[in-house]
């Protein structure tokens, strides 16, 4: 069975206009590429994950760097990068989506596609910054195994491309899950006119989704029946997380990105999380409107922002809350049911709960 994104089922989230493919990759230049591992083991264990990397644009990532800012909703998670990232506003590696217990691994494969990029790194100027984000998807994955490994990541990256991004069960969404049904990979865009300047601002979001309870989901407003099924004993084991990643081409700052990363929030809080004590909500935003040389001589450089005072921050706001719920709803909607270990099976949402008339 094809399964549909949610406006081909006749659903839409928000105002905005969205972009052509209606993913991160309407942002001009960003890449999207997936490693997807998925195959049973001995014992009734199974390896469902996989890698996913997120490209700011095509080029050599060290030597042409971005404007970024992480925003920590909930701590229970597990990144590298973020530090550093955060303190000097600069995302030089791809972002890097995978399983908890292999964000080493994908950490490994990453800096050693970046240094064969870039044989200076290490040598001749500093060391790279590498950004990891995780999610547990060991109630379907056996990931004790450590499946994944460090080509996986590199498999990623050299996958990544512009095209409409595959979403649902695929890469670091093999084996997640979201308020009890299957999740994984969800994405979305919205485009901003500008008119006073000619200019079109796109905003995009990836998920990985792996949180919340199906009864928190189903208060959504899409949906005009109940499962049957609400009161059961949830599928997960724990309160999940999810990674979300937000770009756009609109000229943005680091602490302005930090405040879009912050609306985030707003699109998951409808999407149905509360986030959980247990739960790792963690979101990265970066601008692809300015390429920041790793080297140069210059003392001073000039940065194009919008002003804060413009109408079209709060267009930008909105765009966020609105790509982030739509694009946790896309994992929902693409996932396929998926089988996992201990021949556990976690269902795809039931389009029939969807109301078409919301």
């Amino acid at each position: 069975m094809n399964r549909h994104k949610l406006r081909e089922l006749g659903i839409t989230i928000g105002m905005l206009p969205v972009g052509n493919k209606n993913c991160i990759t309407d942002v001009p230049g960003v890449h999207v590429g997936h490693t997807t591992l998925h195959y049973p083991l001995e014992n009734k264990e199974h390896v469902s994950t996989g890698v996913t990397a997120i490209l700011p644009h095509g080029g050599n990532l060290f030597r042409q760097k971005v404007a970024a800012s992480s925003h920590v909703l909930n701590g229970y998670g597990k990144t590298t990068g973020l530090v550093q990232m955060d303190e000097l506003g600069r995302l030089e590696s791809p972002i890097m989506l995978t399983n908890t217990f292999g964000v080493p691994a994908v950490t490994q494969g990453t800096l050693e596609c970046l240094l064969k990029e870039s044989p200076e790194i290490g040598d001749t100027v500093g060391t790279i910054n590498v950004v990891v984000g995780e999610c547990n998807d060991s109630y379907l994955n056996t990931i004790r195994t450590f499946p994944v490994q460090p080509k996986h990541a590199k498999e990623a990256i050299n996958n990544a491309t512009t095209n409409p991004v595959e979403e649902g069960s695929v890469g670091a969404g093999t084996g997640m899950v979201c308020c009890d049904y299957k999740g994984g990979i969800g994405t979305s865009s919205r485009l901003i006119q500008v008119d006073e300047i000619d200019k079109v601002y796109t905003v995009g979001c990836l998920v990985l989704s792996n949180f919340g309870r199906k009864k928190d989901l189903l208060q959504h407003k899409i949906f005009s029946k109940k499962d049957n099924h609400t009161e059961e004993n949830s599928n997960k084991e724990s309160d999940g997380s999810i990674m979300i990643i937000l770009a756009t081409n609109a000229p943005l700052n680091e602490r302005q990105l930090n405040r879009l990363a912050k609306r985030a929030g707003i699109g998951l809080g409808k999407a149905g999380s509360r986030i959980a004590h247990g739960s790792g909500d963690i979101v990265i935003a970066f601008s692809t409107a300015q390429i920041f040389p790793e080297e140069t001589l210059e003392v001073e450089e000039i940065l194009t922002q919008i002003r804060e005072d413009h109408p079209v921050m709060n267009e930008l706001f909105s765009a966020v809350a609105e790509v982030t719920e739509e694009a946790i709803l896309n994992s929902l909607t693409k996932a396929t049911s998926t089988k996992g270990r201990k021949e556990r099976v976690v269902d795809a949402l039931d389009y029939s709960l969807i109301s078409l008339n919301n």
